[in-house]
């Protein structure tokens, strides 16, 4: 097999982790070693993160979605089983966002679910 020098190749992905490390503490964005320690940390903990929000998201939606049912004299559980059964399809983030911004409208969705 015939030997391949790696210098432009190598130079080139040593500048592109460099580049991405940019702004991070210490030797983290100008050692190379340390700057891809931190580069695949970095990674890790943004896709582990993405996926985390969307359930913090949805923690935060039924909070909001509780406390103005409870406004309305009802509960969380009590309303989303009323609104299945009466076939009334609201998704969380649309039923939060009502209960926040236009409560008249939560409280018209809660009347036709309990009726």
């Amino acid at each position: 097999m015939t030997r391949v020098k790696t210098g432009p190749y190598r130079h080139r992905r040593h500048k592109k982790v460099l580049k991405l490390t940019k702004g991070q503490r210490m030797t983290r964005h100008f050692l190379f070693r340390r700057a891809n320690e931190a580069l695949l940390k970095s990674l890790w903990y943004a896709h582990r993160d993405r996926r985390t929000r969307k359930r913090d998201l949805r923690k935060l939606w039924i909070a909001r979605i509780n406390a103005a049912a409870r406004l309305n004299g009802t509960t969380y559980s009590r309303l989303i089983g009323a609104m299945r059964k009466a076939g009334i399809l609201i998704n969380r983030k649309m039923l939060a966002d009502l209960a926040v911004r236009d409560p008249q409208a939560f409280a018209a969705v809660v009347a036709q679910a309990l009726k």
